[in-house]
């Protein structure tokens, strides 16, 4: 990748996005030397104008950013790195420098993916979803079309509060019914977004 750095400060500005959510971070510049650090270590390494040294983000704190891709603009001078987020990354505690909560409406679905896995991988004596997994394939499939029929059933009806109610148990089932088939709702996104091309 050819990345043209500012001839006067050997500096490119390098916007920071977090590779789940979109929302953006931090801004912060990088020399050659913390392009490739950041490169080789997986965590996103910085030029400090002020301490004229590189810093890795989290170096103190323990806040990483892990890389997970690095494009550069049209003009070659400004990079876009996606991260994960460890934890908070402004200096105040905040998710963003601009006090903004790192989330989006697919945030919470990728958290319960999360927990449905906990509870697939470690069961838990009580947990539903737990319990569930050990009743099987044909019991998950079962609870997943009989959401889908509840909802259809309330889809005919004027109760709002209902419908969304059945909607929300049919994705939370569906959610499920992946984890059992060992496949993300990031699987079924991309096979969506690739019919859309």
């Amino acid at each position: 990748m050819t990345i043209n750095y500012d001839p006067t400060t050997g500096l490119v500005p390098a916007i920071i996005q977090d590779v789940q959510t979109n929302v953006v971070l931090m801004l912060a510049y990088m020399n050659q030397e913390a392009y490739q650090k950041t490169i080789e270590t997986g965590k996103v390494t910085f030029y400090s104008r002020s301490r004229k040294q590189l810093w890795t983000k989290g170096e103190s704190s323990g806040n990483f950013l892990l890389l997970k891709n690095i494009t550069v603009d049209c003009d070659a001078d400004t990079l876009l790195v996606q991260a994960e987020q460890t934890g908070p990354v402004c200096h105040t505690g905040s998710d963003t420098c601009w006090n903004q909560k790192n989330s989006s409406a697919t945030g919470f679905l990728q958290k319960l993916e999360a927990i449905i896995a906990i509870r697939h991988d470690s069961p838990e004596l009580g947990s539903y979803v737990s319990d569930l997994f050990e009743k099987g394939m044909n019991k998950i499939a079962q609870k997943v079309g009989e959401e889908a029929v509840e909802l259809v059933i309330e889809a005919k009806d004027d109760n709002d509060d209902l419908f969304v109610n059945e909607a929300a148990d049919l994705l939370f089932h569906y959610l499920i019914l992946l984890k059992a088939k060992n496949m993300r709702l990031s699987d079924v996104v991309q096979v969506l977004e690739e019919r859309n091309q």
